[in-house]
């Protein structure tokens, strides 16, 4: 059903819809950003398309590609006509893509992630601005080429006044940014910072010693005592009321 509005789209736009590619039933549209804006805002108002869900907004980096290095991607679907479409537009390293928030509110948010994890503004935003990052972190750590070991600029924990907030992390709720040597920490150790990478390898995670772990671990011991205690009854029980037979 997607494919109806690919070609509304050519029939409206013709060549301004430069690329239009497939895979697996997802169709895709790659434009200019001159007519970024306008795509958008006919494939929410047009009957035949009725866009009228934003599903999201990101950026693909692309750092060794010839021209622009990144591209913008926005998920679209049609609860009406139940299907959905991504639209893709160009930028290159420091240039501005078209914001899309007076189309969707919800791209408000998105857009903002976007600037803080790729560093690509969005011109005619509201309120451009870090949203999940400190104002004082340097660089944008979804480029593909931000070094993993880059240690940021400590920040005290600063008071806000008017807003309700809670207080900096504990160690059992998450992890500093960089600023750990756990190469240090983990030498000649059989533990992993990674959870995933810990249980795949049957490993311990550095975390898991905090005393809040270990009451967990203890928990789920428990329960798994517990339970195959129950099942060890039920299964005599059973061989007992077959023996009554």
């Amino acid at each position: 059903m997607s494919e109806l509005v690919v070609q509304r789209l050519q029939e409206k736009f013709g060549e301004k819809i430069l690329e239009v590619s497939a895979f697996r039933g997802d169709e895709e549209v790659i434009v200019g950003r001159a007519d970024y804006v306008d795509v958008i805002r006919f494939l929410r108002d047009d009957p035949a398309t009725a866009m009228d869900l934003f599903g999201d907004l990101t950026a693909v980096d692309y750092p060794e590609r010839e021209g622009p290095r990144f591209d913008v991607v926005v998920f679209l679907r049609s609860i009406e006509k139940r299907h959905r479409i991504r639209v893709r537009v160009r930028a290159a390293d420091g240039e501005s893509v078209p914001t899309i928030t007076e189309i969707y509110a919800g791209a408000n948010w998105a857009e903002r992630e976007c600037f803080d994890m790729f560093g690509i503004p969005f011109e005619g935003h509201p309120d451009l601005r870090r949203i999940l990052l400190y104002d004082e972190f340097e660089g944008h750590p979804l480029r593909k080429d931000y070094p993993i070991d880059r240690a940021q600029p400590l920040v005290e924990y600063r008071e806000v006044s008017d807003i309700e907030k809670l207080p900096p992390f504990g160690i059992e709720e998450g992890q500093p940014f960089a600023r750990v040597d756990w190469e240090a920490r983990l030498a000649g150790r059989n533990k992993q910072v990674s959870p995933a990478l810990g249980v795949h390898q049957g490993q311990r995670r550095m975390l898991s010693d905090s005393e809040i772990a270990k009451a967990e671990r203890e928990r789920v011991r428990l329960e798994k005592e517990a339970s195959e205690a129950e099942i060890a009854a039920e299964a005599e029980n059973g061989e007992s009321n077959e023996g009554a037979k």
